[in-house]
């Protein structure tokens, strides 16, 4: 099962996501929900592989899929005119970092004022330790006294979160793809069955223990990491965790089990780097980035040689990505 990878790219698309703990990034990372694994009885080697296969397929331009311009300018304003039509009835966000740093969280990776900048009085071992699975079960200290000062409940949700609300309201959203972990999705408005937490939450926390699992509210973990207290489970006193994915544990399995035809992809501010879930999508779906600057484009010798399925905005070929850096006209 793919595993979390690193912060800076986990912070990618917005089809809707927002931010994830730095331990996304490496190969595993912080919170796989538990509460996915445990309803849903983890996703099966059929649905990786028809996750994987899409994914492949997509990238090397197989299928019967033909580049069909659905927008009747690239710009802004197009896609606008085309979110109003018949046509668009399936809109995902994919959502990361970006859209929490503008709520006042810190990201991970930037210079001076990153997480992993100032961790110093942890005593790590290296600053990815504290997202660190094995490390957790050993020290689990570090990562509760960072969870004080970065808890759910101490920042609101922007423009960006209500943006997805609205589309919900309008019967427009089919999905938020998010790979924060801050639950200012739910906040905003948004419920379970709209989300897919692809690093997990604090929403929900479990017992560590394999025999044991017995799951938590958030309400009940806030009152133990506020009060200075290592949260132990209260049927077996192993340590409980939220429902973060650590660098180590695989991403939940929702993740990987709901593929749907999309009529448009928003992908919204994120941290450095991009990620290939902007892929997922159908060929002819009209893919919009909200960001400072341009990400997540195919690398340009694979597009010479016609594989490829990143953004593409400048070539003459390009006929269904947009970027803009503001919010103004949606």
């Amino acid at each position: 099962m793919e595993k979390r990878e690193d912060p800076g790219n986990a912070a990618a698309s917005a089809a809707a996501t927002p931010e994830v703990p730095a331990a996304a990034e490496r190969g595993s990372g912080p919170g796989s929900s538990d509460s996915d694994s445990d309803d849903e009885g983890g996703a099966s080697g059929l649905t990786e592989m028809d996750f994987l296969r899409n994914l492949l397929s997509r990238t090397l331009n197989l299928g019967s899929d033909k580049p069909e311009k659905v927008l009747d300018e690239l710009t802004l304003e197009g896609v606008s005119r085309y979110m109003l039509t018949d046509k668009c009835k399936k809109v995902i966000c994919m959502v990361g970092a970006g859209i929490s740093t503008a709520a006042g969280i810190p990201d991970f990776r930037s210079p001076g004022t990153g997480l992993y900048a100032n961790l110093q009085q942890y005593n790590l071992p290296y600053p990815e330790a504290i997202f660190e699975i094995g490390y957790f079960k050993q020290h689990p200290e570090p990562f509760f006294a960072l969870a004080r000062e970065l808890y759910p409940g101490q920042f609101k949700p922007t423009v960006c979160h209500y943006f997805m609300r609205l589309l919900k309201e309008k019967g427009l959203l089919l999905r938020c793809y998010t790979q924060n972990i801050d639950t200012l999705e739910r906040v905003a408005g948004l419920d379970t069955e709209d989300l897919v937490e692809a690093h997990g939450t604090f929403f929900t926390s479990h017992c560590i223990s394999s025999t044991c699992r017995k799951m938590y509210s958030l309400e009940w973990m806030k009152e133990k990491i506020f009060s200075s207290l290592i949260p132990k489970c209260e049927k077996c006193e192993s340590v409980v965790k939220p429902d973060i994915v650590f660098f180590g544990e695989n991403l939940p399995s929702r993740f990987f089990s709901l593929m749907d035809s999309v009529s448009a992809l928003v992908v919204c501010p994120q941290g450095q780097g991009s990620s290939s879930s902007s892929c997922i999508v159908p060929t002819n779906t009209p893919r919009l980035l909200i960001n400072k600057e341009k990400t997540g484009e195919s690398d340009p010798f694979m597009s010479l040689m016609g594989f490829g399925c990143g953004m593409d905005f400048d070539s003459e070929k390009a006929y269904r990505q947009v970027i803009t850096g503001t919010w103004d006209g949606l």
